[in-house]
Parts: C-alpha cells; structure tokens; sequence
C-alpha cells in the first residue's frame, strides 16, 4: 500500500513538475487576428437567415495584459492579495505579531482572523493588504485547539470521569473571560461544537485533549470549569491553536529571532 501511495505521489510530482514547465515557457494571452473567421450558417433555422451579416466580426483588437499565470505573478501581487498561515510563538499577542509582519512586508493593512492569547501557540491567519476584507469570513469559520490541563488533585473515577466530564462541556455554555484578556469582562454565551479526550496522565493530573469550539471561547475559562465539575480544580497549562481554513494549505511559516536569521 505504502508503495503504491509512494509511486503515486512521485507521479503527481512529475505531472506538477511538467505544468510548471510549460507555465514558464508558454504565453495563455488570446492574440489578435488579421483575417476575420469564417462563420458557417448552413445549418441556421430559416428565421435566422441573413442574420450574420447583422453584426460584423473582427478578430483585430487591442489586448490589454490583465493576469498572469501563478509562476509568473509579480511578487508586489502575491503580498497585496496575501493571506499567511503563521505559526505564532508564545509570548507575542496577536497584535505585536501582525504589527511585526506589516513592519516586515512593509505594507499599510494588515489583520488577522482571531486573538490569540499571549501564551496560546499554533495557527494564526494573518491577511495583508486587499486580503484583510477576507478577516470576518475567517473569523466565523469556528476555532480548534489542542489543551493541555493541569489538575490540582487526583481524579476519583480516573480517565474514564474525564472523558465525561468533557462530553458534558459542550453545546452552548456561559462564560465570562478571565481577569487579564482583550474584552471586556461581562457574561457570555459561546458554543463547543465538539471535544474529545486525548491522553490522560494520572500521575502528573494532566489531561490532553482536543476542541472544536466557537470563535471567542477561552480555553482558560474551558478549563477552570473542567476542574471544577472534576471536583480537583485545573488550569490550562499549554494550549495550540489549530485551524479549520489551514488543512489544505502548506506548513505553517514560523517566525525566527533576529539572531537564528544572521
């Protein structure tokens, strides 16, 4: 089977590899004509007849380049349309992050599909230029994360407690976000579409687990109420942020230290 998947992924190589070729090599522009082309009205129904010669066709005109093929894009219209698949680092808000890559591209607009918390890594759209039209259609696509929850005790019941535990945090809960966040602190609804326990480490009380969820939950308030329908308390430990919109993409661009650049 591995085979088989590996010969067939060398032939859409190949075949990638040909289009690139003949992208580069060939001209898709309809070029002008000096004959006019014939038009045969033989088979026309009889309250057609005559009708040809109604409008007059020529094939002279001007053309006015308009697009270009993907290989041969200017670089200026890849950015001005951009939308990047950024791997964000813990530390840097969402804001410093995208202020940095409109310093870098040296653009004027630039946004990005959701705030992510300072300490939150993984996927961060972040849109450039025209492309920042796109941020709301972004933003009501959902969010997934991947969680790891620090228990403050043992949990009686083990994996299996857990497991239910988070069956039971889904649907429509009420939230209000934590002490130090981006808005305002007032009740809220938010919706978990779906969560599923990963691992859990009875011995260090830590749980891994996955979440598909609404955009604006906090996964910090997810998983205080974790704890405390545990009974033990929790706090969330490490949180990645995945992506709905970043599964056909390419692998996510990582940002780098000045130092690890030189």
């Amino acid at each position: 089977m591995s085979e088989k998947k590996k010969s067939k992924k060398d032939k859409n190589a190949a075949e990638g590899s040909e289009v690139a070729v003949v992208q580069q090599k060939g001209e898709f522009t309809i070029q002008p004509q000096s004959t006019t082309p014939a038009l045969d009205t033989s088979k026309w129904p009889l309250l057609l007849k005559n009708y040809d010669k109604m409008n007059v066709r020529t094939g002279h005109y001007t053309p006015i380049p308009s697009g270009f093929t993907p290989l041969k894009r200017p670089l200026a219209d890849y950015i001005r349309y951009g939308v990047i698949n950024l791997d964000k680092p813990s530390n840097p808000s969402s804001h410093e992050v995208v202020a940095w890559i409109r310093r870098i591209l040296r653009v004027e607009k630039t946004g990005h599909s959701g705030t992510l918390d300072p300490k939150v890594t993984g996927n961060l759209i972040v849109c450039v230029e025209r492309a920042t039209r796109l941020v709301k259609s972004q933003q009501g696509a959902g969010k997934e994360y991947v969680c790891i929850a620090r228990m403050h005790s043992a949990v009686p019941g083990g994996q299996a407690k857990v497991a239910r535990a988070l069956e039971t945090l889904t649907g429509a809960l009420f939230q209000r976000p934590p002490l130090i966040s981006a808005v305002k602190r007032q009740l809220r609804i938010r919706t978990i579409y779906q969560s599923k326990l990963v691992e859990y480490d009875e011995d260090r009380h830590l749980c891994v687990f996955w979440v598909s969820c609404e955009a604006g939950t906090y996964i910090r308030t997810l998983c205080v109420h974790l704890g405390l329908l545990l009974g033990t308390g929790a706090h969330m430990q490490v949180s990645y942020s995945t992506c709905l919109l970043c599964a056909a993409t390419e692998q996510p661009v990582h940002l780098k230290p000045k130092s690890a650049l030189s």
